[in-house]
């Protein structure tokens, strides 16, 4: 390899760890709003509550539940998971007075 080569691959190399560092930044929000329950939720979802199955939860909805995989029984009415918005009210709750998910904590209903 010649002495011009190698400033030429010392180049090329620092451009592709740049690019790299960039697009790794630019994802970090997107990602942090997926793990943490409803911080930094995306605006295209929502809490639905009495759709999640047990220890499926995403955060903490009322007594009984912490967080994330706590809800002790299927279907919990305090304990919410988070669907794409415009569907939770569509979503199957066997334990919800509607039969379908809500969009706040409920009584469960028993049956």
């Amino acid at each position: 390899m010649s002495q011009s080569t190698k400033p030429s691959l010392i180049a090329g190399g620092a451009l592709a760890l740049a690019f790299g560092t960039a697009l790794t930044l630019a994802a970090a929000p997107a990602l942090a709003g997926s793990e943490h329950g409803d911080h930094g939720a995306a605006a295209d979802k929502e809490k639905c509550y009495g759709v999640a199955l047990k220890g499926k939860n995403d955060c903490a909805g009322g007594p009984g539940t912490s967080c994330a995989g706590s809800s002790k029984v299927d279907y919990q009415g305090d304990a919410w998971k988070m669907v794409p918005k415009g569907s939770c009210e569509k979503t199957a709750a066997p334990t919800s007075p509607t039969g379908f998910g809500q969009l706040k904590p409920f009584t469960e209903k028993k049956g």
